[in-house]
């Protein structure tokens, strides 16, 4: 009997049945992919579209939090106050120098997890652009300098934006052999965008060159998903060849998973599936947009409001698509959500630990002004007027940009403490 007895209690010590936990989901020993697949049959389908949406509903009756997809990080963590910015993209990028990348992105994303901990332990809920989830970096390729986004990217040139993508994800997203990742990054915006912004919502690209497209296009794409284990792949806008990125089985299915091996999520551009039936003209309404979406392999959904995915429930009562293919997608869905440690308490997860006091910390700051001076790149120096003579009398600074603060601290920004312009102050 005593035997039976320390049997049963072995059982529910490994199953974490014991101390809250109900069900096997709920059990941080087992793997994100085993907690996934016993969470998934335990949900309706209203349940499964809703987690599918980047403002994902809780779950009370199941325990599962508010949890939301879009942050931004693109060069310190965005629409936050209090954070380091650093340089934009474009700057950095002319460093060349991709080990101090990745130790201002580590350095980003422990300012992240910092004002996510503050922010939660203050009593309040996940919210949009202040997650774990970060839609950082963009490699899309610099081409024109009419593109105003330009500036978010490494550049012209496929194998810099690639060495230096490697370094965002990788200190974004923590050590590869952590239990829990510190953020999930996201490369964007697949595939073939270069801008222009304006027609982004109706544009089809036809008859790309497959040659520029492989060996211009998608390299960074492709070292992302192969050398930095990049969790999420947003797919753009625009179409290619006729299908809109989002609803791409070659670009998502044959390119990126068949061909690079990707596992993990595809997060929809904002309002990308809307597009399919309102602007690209490829869907009729919104429940076939949203089974196209997923059918091609488009895993989240970002909208602003009514969200196409919360009608998967009617795609599959309409046969458009089968509850066996959403279940997929969700799958890649919450793993990334066990792999960030979302459903565990804070005591086991090492970066829940991060504390307030990193932010804009003077190893922060050293590292913003030491890319600073690694962006600049001097060009000429007629007469050697530089260095300045400390004994020059006037310096004439021109143009209304010099003391503009919005305008220093970038796109995708956050608020620093403290701006520093060309005049010092």
């Amino acid at each position: 009997m005593k035997r039976i007895i320390i049997l049963l209690l072995s059982s529910v010590f490994s199953t974490g049945y014991l101390f809250g936990q109900e069900f096997p989901f709920q059990n941080p020993e087992l793997s994100s992919e085993e907690r996934a697949r016993d969470l998934i049959p335990r949900l309706t389908l209203e349940e499964k579209a809703a987690l599918m949406c980047d403002q994902s509903d809780a779950i009370s009756r199941l325990g599962i939090k508010k949890f939301n997809w879009w942050s931004e990080a693109l060069h310190g963590y965005a629409n936050n106050d209090s954070v380091t910015v650093f340089p934009e993209p474009i700057g950095m990028a002319a460093s060349f120098d991709d080990e101090l990348l990745y130790q201002i992105y580590d350095a980003v994303s422990d300012e992240a997890r910092a004002k996510y901990n503050h922010w939660l332990a203050m009593g309040n809920e996940n919210k949009r652009f202040l997650s774990l989830s970060v839609w950082t970096p963009n490699v899309n390729i610099f081409r024109d300098p009419r593109w105003g986004r330009g500036q978010e990217t490494y550049g012209e040139d496929p194998y810099l934006m690639s060495r230096m993508g490697v370094s965002v994800v990788k200190g974004l997203q923590g050590p590869d052999d952590a239990k829990y990742r510190k953020l999930l990054a996201c490369v964007k915006h697949y595939a073939v965008h270069s801008g222009p912004e304006w027609s982004r919502h109706e544009l089809n690209l036809n008859n790309v060159d497959p040659r520029e497209l492989y060996e211009t296009y998608l390299p960074a794409f492709k070292s992302l998903v192969q050398e930095a284990d990049v969790r999420q792949v947003m797919c753009a806008y625009q179409r290619l060849d006729d299908e809109p990125c989002c609803g791409n089985t070659r670009l998502l299915q044959r390119i990126l998973r068949d061909e690079w091996g990707f596992e993990y999520m595809v997060v929809s551009d904002c309002g990308a599936i809307t597009d399919f039936f309102t602007s690209h003209k490829v869907s009729s309404d919104a429940v076939h947009a949203a089974a196209k979406g997923v059918l091609a392999g488009t895993d989240v959904e970002c909208v602003w409001e009514n969200y196409p995915y919360k009608t998967l429930p009617e795609a599959v009562s309409r046969d458009l698509i089968l509850e066996e293919t959403i279940d997929k997608s969700l799958m890649r869905v919450l793993i990334g959500r066990f792999d960030l440690g979302d459903f565990d308490d804070d005591a086991i997860v090492p970066w829940a630990q991060i504390p307030k006091s990193v932010l804009n910390n003077e190893k922060h700051q050293k590292l913003a002004l030491d890319m600073a001076r690694e962006t600049m790149t001097l060009l000429q120096n007629n007469d050697n007027i530089l260095p300045l003579s400390k004994s020059s009398k006037k310096i004439a600074v021109i143009g209304p940009n010099a003391a503009d603060e919005k305008m220093l601290w970038g796109n995708y920004n956050g608020t620093p403490i403290n701006t520093i312009s060309i005049f010092g102050v």
